[in-house]
């Protein structure tokens, strides 16, 4: 370590050296330029006097520098995105403050097909956020797409690297020993020893109230208790507001699989993600097949409706805003809004967290806490229209001052000092958990932009969590893991592993429904056997000795070995 931060330290004297004799040699800003005329005459000093306006400080904020009227396009590859920038008095403030308006761009269909266009385009916005499991990260840096960020702090602004996590940093380097994206919501594994049992899952097993406490809240750990509860369900609510019941609601089918029914299924049953140090292929786990079979079992008898195979989130976020779901295996941030809706209208009819399915030693489940990859990077194009500007911003954003300014927002707007404790005025704490999408536009707080969130460093002022929320997070405490060390593994699509492992994507997509909707169990083995198969036939062997070197890599890079 102390080789490198030397090193460091020399490449930014260098860097401020060179700073310095360029700024006075074309005037640089009015300040250094005058300063410098002044000094003409005596000249012994020139190169001091120019300094403080010239070098970039570590210790000093560089946005500071310069707060003059910018405009950045900022692409997030979130359809579902609903905010624009600049309606609310939060992004009002930190645009008055700092000078920098935003253009969001997001896409109006499909993620996958809009960023690969721009990518092909070789033109990109100024800034891109997307989920770090998502290829287009690393199109965009093999690419040379996009800016190295410790390049653009060493030369405009050395106080990125006072306020990033160094073990962040190091989590994100590249071969080349570059870092081109930075996260949100990461949590190193030094992070867990501080904040560890603050920590609470985003997956949850949820019933609706009413109608789980009408059948006798039934234990659904077991497969025979799962299918029995679905249908009670169906017998006494076969309707809800004269609409079909759904007895069970899943993430969305996509063209690389389902979540609820890979690793959420997965993580409920604590199946291991490894085993004395070897990656353990988890759909191959007895446990897990057996679930499969019951929810095969559960469609014979007419209890998974047809909306599931091909809903998208926007039409499940309507039906549980109608409460149509009994029981789902979701994500709780992603009907948030909807669950706060649901408790205005009636408490009763909220969606509650309960044990769901379990191994047959009924072990609970072990579900994803926060890892250090985060959910999503941030990364700054080639084709930044300042590049000084674009890292001071994201510096900004990063910095304790910027999470508190997009979480509390404008003081005296949205939070303000109450019994000695910044903290959300009670109106706007009220109208965020009883209207989320009303609050977003008429504050704009609480990481309405959640772009760069570090709830690590916000939970300073968070408020305690209120129901109906307040008990899905709860659920959650205790069960979390961190499962830093299995990000990652991925192979590049464009390497022969990584086509291997998108063709077994595109199987098990296809491969998912057949399973669910297979007539009889010697049905189900038998697509079963043939889908093992066509895995190992198209290379499986490959990707899991590439995802092994990975993960051991990740134990080293994580201090684990």
């Amino acid at each position: 370590m102390g080789m490198k931060s030397k090193s460091k330290k020399m490449m930014m004297l260098l860097m401020a050296a060179i700073m310095v004799l360029s700024l006075a040699a074309c005037g640089g800003n009015g300040n250094a330029s005058k300063e410098s005329a002044n000094n003409k005459p005596a000249n012994t000093n020139s190169q001091e006097s120019t300094e403080p306006a010239a070098t970039p400080s570590a210790d000093e904020p560089g946005w500071k520098s310069d707060t003059s009227p910018i405009t950045f396009d900022w692409y997030l590859n979130f359809a579902w995105f609903p905010n624009k920038w600049g309606v609310d008095p939060t992004s009002q403030y930190v645009t008055k403050k700092t000078g920098v308006n935003i253009n969001f761009i997001v896409p109006a269909g499909n993620e996958n097909e809009k960023l690969n266009t721009l990518i092909a385009s070789g033109k990109l916005p100024d800034f891109i956020t997307l989920g770090w499991y998502e290829d287009g990260v690393k199109k965009m840096i093999e690419g040379g797409l996009v800016e190295p960020l410790n390049k653009l702090a060493e030369q405009y602004d050395p106080y990125f690297f006072k306020i990033a996590d160094p073990d962040k940093l190091g989590w994100y380097t590249q071969p080349d020993g570059n870092v081109y994206g930075y996260p949100n919501s990461s949590s190193s594994p030094k992070d867990y020893e501080q904040y560890g049992d603050t920590y609470v899952s985003n997956q949850t097993f949820v019933v609706r109230k009413d109608i789980y406490e009408a059948i006798g809240s039934p234990d659904m750990r077991t497969p025979e208790g799962f299918v029995a509860a679905l249908k009670a369900a169906q017998e006494k609510f076969p309707e809800i507001n004269g609409q079909p019941l759904i007895p069970l609601g899943l993430h969305e089918f996509t063209a690389v699989g389902n979540d609820s029914l890979e690793q959420y299924l997965q993580n409920f049953l604590a199946i291991p993600r490894q085993k004395d140090g070897k990656l353990y292929n988890r759909e191959t786990d007895p446990e897990y097949v057996t679930w499969l079979k019951t929810l095969r079992k559960a469609n014979e008898d007419g209890l998974l409706a047809k909306d599931i195979f091909i809903d998208k989130r926007a039409q499940m976020e309507e039906k549980i805003a109608q409460g149509r779901y009994f029981a789902m295996l979701y994500q709780r941030t992603d009907f948030a809004a909807q669950l706060g809706t649901l408790y205005q209208q009636d408490p009763n009819k909220i969606y509650i967290a309960v044990d769901g399915p379990a191994n047959s030693k009924l072990d609970p489940p072990t579900l994803n806490g926060p890892s250090i990859s985060g959910w999503t990077v941030t990364l700054i194009s080639k084709d930044v229209k300042d590049k000084a500007r674009a890292i001071k911003f994201l510096s900004y954003l990063m910095s304790e001052e910027g999470q508190k300014d997009l979480y509390l927002g404008e003081k005296g707007v949205s939070y303000d000092t109450i019994d000695g404790k910044d903290q959300f005025k009670p109106e706007a704490f009220d109208l965020m958990n009883k209207d989320r999408a009303a609050f977003d536009k008429q504050y704009g707080s609480s990481f309405t932009f959640w772009m760069m969130q570090n709830t690590n460093i916000t939970q300073q002022w968070q408020p305690e969590s209120v129901e109906p929320y307040k008990q899905l997070e709860d659920w959650t405490r205790g069960k979390t893991v961190s499962v830093s060390e299995f990000d990652l593994i991925d192979p590049l699509a464009n390497s022969d592993e990584g086509i291997i492992l998108s063709k077994i994507k595109d199987l098990r997509s296809k491969t998912l429904p057949k399973l669910l909707m297979a007539p009889s169990d010697a049905e189900f083995d038998k697509i079963w056997s043939d889908y093992i198969k066509k895995q190992e036939d198209l290379g499986l062997a490959k990707v899991q000795a590439f995802q092994q070197t990975k993960y051991e890599e990740n134990k080293k890079k994580l201090g684990m070995e």
